[in-house]
Parts: structure tokens; C-alpha cells; sequence
């Protein structure tokens, strides 16, 4: 399988980062665009499927006032202030990827396959592999085997749960057949989390996940240990300060030339 990533690539945490930034609202056609801007190689999106089976951007389950997404309609999700996947793509410019972060709900379990968050998602997955650079990221492997029989050409990045253990998440990714594995940065206890005994370093997961034949992204550092990160061979980092993180990338390959 060819390589998903080059050197340490960044994507833009739901857009341009988390929350609102710079005026921008995460999961909107504003932060994807901002991100872009920035110098992000990929821009992450949180796809949810409403009510009438369409698929909106939104990271919650619920909104602000606790209506849950699967519950409201297109139209209601637009009221609210919801962005659709189609106009969110259109937003995401030509050469920069997609990370596609599905949030399958409980009522995948249930409803007729054809309405199935990752069912909805299939052709917009094919779609955007003919043009542009994809992979698709969830906490759920029920999603990573459906887009393993549906979309193939399409990498998928198992994640197993925040803070999760490296031993799990690299196992698990492996054994479920994905290109990629996800870790979030807390797990590297490098964030202000207390080390734990037998916590393997980033050098160590990253080395062992690579002759898994495994590509690491890792969410959300800061750009510190993002540099940190690309220094020890990460593939991608996921990151709510996209400036900061192509900054200290940059500085860091400018180090390395001069041998700093």
C-alpha cells in the first residue's frame, strides 16, 4: 500500500482548530478555509447523519440547547447553524486532504444498513479519492470495516478512545487492517499527564508502528510537541493552532539542514 503521508504533515483540528478561532467557527466553509490558509496539508471534518439521513459537520452528538443531531433534520441542523458536507467540501481547496472523522451513532446498530452513517458517507468517500488525498478516521471499527468492503482505496486510521493506552491502539489498528493509527498526544504523557510505569516513549510506538506497516497521527499537540513528534518520526499531527504548528515545523527542518 502506498504511503498516505510525506514528512510530518499537519491537519487542521475540525477546520482552523476547536472552538472558534479568529472569528472562524470549527466544522464551518470559514475554519476549513482559514486552515487552508495557514498552510494546513489536510483539513479534518466531523460527519454526523441527521434525522433525514443526510450528513451535516458537527463534533457533538447534541447541539448547544441538547438536541441530538440523529434526532433533528437537515433543515433543523441548518437552522441551527450546521454546516452540510457538501458545502463543507466545497470549501476544503484543491491539493489539500480530507480526514474524515465519522461519529457513527447508536442507531447504527438498528436502522437498515442503507442509512448507516458510514452507508451515507461511501459515495462521497469514492468521490473525493478521485481528486484529492482522503482517509477516514473513527472512534468506531463498525465504520473502518465498512469502509474497508465499501471504499478500499480509501486508508483508514483507527481511534481508539482519548488517552487511550499505545499498546491497544497500535495492536488494534493492525489487527483491523487500517493504514494508520491515531493516538491522542495526552498518551505520550508529554502534556502535563503524570508517566506512567511502562509507558513507551515516541520514538519507541512510532518506530514499532512503522514496521507494523503503520503510518501515527497523533491529536491534539501544541507545536512544541508537535516538533517533538516530527522529530521522532511521526507521519501527521492534528492540531488546533495550525500558524503555530507549520511554524515549528518549518524551524524544525531549517534546524536539521543547518545541522542546528
Amino acid at each position: 500500500m502506498s504511503r498516505v503521508f510525506g514528512a510530518t504533515e499537519v491537519i487542521g483540528h475540525r477546520g482552523a482548530g476547536r472552538g472558534v478561532v479568529d472569528g472562524a467557527r470549527e466544522n464551518s466553509p470559514e475554519s476549513y478555509a482559514a486552515a487552508a490558509a495557514a498552510g494546513a496539508d489536510w483539513v479534518e471534518v466531523d460527519v454526523r447523519r441527521t434525522a433525514d439521513d443526510a450528513l451535516v459537520l458537527h463534533h457533538d452528538a447534541a447541539l448547544a440547547d441538547g438536541r441530538a443531531i440523529v434526532d433533528l433534520t437537515v433543515r433543523e441542523c441548518a437552522a441551527a447553524g450546521l454546516t452540510g458536507l457538501d458545502e463543507g467540501l466545497a470549501a476544503i481547496p484543491a491539493g489539500v486532504g480530507l480526514d474524515v472523522d465519522v461519529k457513527s451513532v447508536m442507531e447504527d446498530a438498528v436502522d437498515a444498513p442503507s442509512r448507516r452513517t458510514a452507508s451515507l458517507l461511501l459515495p462521497y468517500l469514492r468521490r473525493e479519492a478521485k481528486r484529492r488525498r482522503v482517509f477516514v478516521c473513527s472512534f468506531d471499527p463498525g465504520v473502518l470495516v465498512a469502509v474497508h468492503g465499501g471504499a478500499p482505496e480509501v486508508p483508514t486510521a483507527w481511534m481508539p478512545f482519548v488517552r487511550n493506552p499505545l499498546d491497544q491502539a497500535v495492536a488494534g489498528a493492525a489487527g483491523l487492517g487500517c493504514a494508520i493509527v491515531a493516538v491522542d498526544a495526552r498518551s505520550f504523557g508529554l502534556t502535563g499527564d503524570a508517566p506512567r510505569p511502562g509507558r513507551r516513549s515516541v520514538p519507541y510506538t512510532v518506530d514499532l508502528a512503522h514496521r507494523a506497516g503503520l503510518e501515527v497521527v497523533s491529536w491534539c499537540p501544541d507545536p512544541v510537541d508537535a516538533a517533538r513528534f516530527a522529530e521522532a518520526g511521526m507521519d501527521a499531527v492534528v492540531v488546533d493552532d495550525v500558524p503555530g504548528a507549520v511554524s515549528a515545523l518549518k524551524a524544525r527542518e531549517g534546524g536539521a539542514r543547518t545541522g542546528g
